[in-house]
C-alpha cells in the first residue's frame, strides 16, 4: 500500500502542479480568449451534465465515443487479420508492402473530403475516416509481429503436428502479441484525433461539433470546457487500455521484469 501511495503521488504531481500553475496564472484574467479557470471550472456542470436527457454528456460525448469505439474496432479486426495473413506468407508481404507504405503515408485527414462525397455527412463518414487512420499502425505492427516468431518455437509446433488455427493462436498470436498491442496504442491516440477532425469539417453533433459551435458564437470559456472534456477522455482511454494491456500481456511482462532481476 505505502508503494501504491507513493506510485499514484509520483503519477499526480505534476498534472497537480500544472493546474495549480494555470489557476494562478489565469486567476486575474480579463482577456475574452483566456478566461480564468475558476470560471471554467464554474461553468463545466451547467454545459455538460445540465439538461438530463439532453446533457451534452449524452448528445455529443456519447455518439463521439460510439463512432470511436466502432471504427477503432473495425480497424483492430481489419489490421490484425490482414497482418496475420501478410506476415505469414513472404510472396504476400512483398507484394503489397509498397502500397501499403504508400497508404500509410496519406494524411488521414486528407481523406475526409473525398469521403465527405462518397459516404455523405452522416455517422458512416466519421467511422470510414477513423477505420482509414488507425488501420496503418495495427497492421503494420502485425505483420513486424508475425515476422518475428521465433523460428526454434515455429519448428517445435511444426514437429508436433501444431498447425491451423492452433498455430495462429498458440504461437503466432501469442508472440506477437506485444506488437499487435503496441499498434492498437498509437492507434488509439490516432483514433482520437481522428474523431474530433471528422466531428469539426461535417457534423450535427460531438465533441468536435459543439466545440466548434462555442468557438463561432464566441462562448469562449464553454469552448474551454471542451477542450478539458477531450483531454480527460483521452486520458480516461490510455488508462483503460493500459489496464486491458497488463491484463491481456501479464505473461509479458512478467518474462521482461524476470529478465531484467537475472
Amino acid at each position: 500500500m505505502p508503494r501504491a501511495v507513493t506510485r499514484a503521488g509520483q503519477i499526480l504531481a505534476l498534472p497537480v502542479a500544472l493546474v495549480a500553475l494555470w489557476w494562478w496564472a489565469s486567476d486575474g484574467s480579463t482577456s475574452i480568449y483566456y478566461p480564468p479557470l475558476r470560471r471554467i471550472v464554474d461553468i463545466f456542470p451547467d454545459t455538460w451534465l445540465a439538461g438530463g436527457t439532453d446533457a451534452r454528456l449524452l448528445t455529443d460525448v456519447v455518439p463521439s465515443l460510439v463512432r470511436l469505439a466502432v471504427g477503432y474496432g473495425l480497424a483492430a479486426g481489419v489490421g490484425i487479420g490482414a497482418g496475420l495473413l501478410i506476415g505469414s506468407y513472404r510472396a504476400l508481404r512483398e507484394l503489397t508492402e509498397p502500397v501499403l507504405e504508400v497508404f500509410r503515408a496519406i494524411p488521414p485527414p486528407a481523406t475526409v473530403p473525398l469521403l465527405v462525397v462518397l459516404a455523405g455527412i452522416d455517422n458512416l463518414m466519421k467511422i470510414l475516416v477513423i477505420l482509414f487512420g488507425c488501420v496503418w499502425p495495427v497492421l503494420l505492427n502485425t505483420v513486424e509481429g508475425v515476422r518475428a516468431v521465433d523460428p526454434v518455437q515455429a519448428d517445435v509446433c511444426r514437429s508436433y503436428g501444431v498447425t491451423g488455427t492452433a498455430r495462429i493462436r498458440h504461437l503466432v498470436l501469442r508472440s506477437a502479441s506485444p506488437q499487435i498491442m503496441t499498434g492498437m496504442r498509437q492507434s488509439l491516440s490516432v483514433g482520437i484525433i481522428l474523431m474530433v477532425i471528422s466531428e469539426l469539417v461535417a457534423a450535427s453533433d460531438g465533441i468536435g461539433f459543439t466545440v466548434v459551435q462555442f468557438q463561432r458564437t464566441f462562448a469562449i470559456p464553454e469552448m474551454w470546457t471542451g477542450i478539458i472534456v477531450l483531454g480527460l477522455l483521452g486520458t480516461g482511454l490510455s488508462l483503460l487500455f493500459q489496464l486491458a494491456e497488463n491484463r491481456l500481456l501479464g505473461w509479458y511482462h512478467g518474462l521482461r521484469r524476470a529478465h531484467r532481476h537475472e
